[in-house]
């Protein structure tokens, strides 16, 4: 369950940013950033964005899937739980 929430969740995070990024910049996000055509700033910008706000997303689902799991079955997921729970 977190596997599935966190893929998806990282997938609408980059669909997201993809549509922050063509209004804010007013074109279409690298798509390599490696690509030595693209200005290393820009691929750097897109690297950092793309890390934190997938990173962020994939966090956010993981704790509400823990939260379900815990309400569903009273304690933590095995892998949550801390030592004497």
């Amino acid at each position: 369950m977190s596997l599935g929430s966190s893929v998806g969740a990282a997938i609408a995070a980059r669909k997201a940013l993809e549509a922050s990024w063509k209004t804010a910049a007013r074109r279409k996000p690298p798509a390599n950033p490696a690509d030595p055509d693209i200005d290393v700033w820009e691929a750097v910008t897109w690297a950092i964005a793309t890390g934190a706000i997938a990173s962020v997303a994939r966090m956010l689902a993981q704790r509400r899937a823990a939260e379900y799991y815990t309400r569903s079955t009273g304690h933590l997921p095995p892998p949550l739980q801390k030592d004497g729970q």
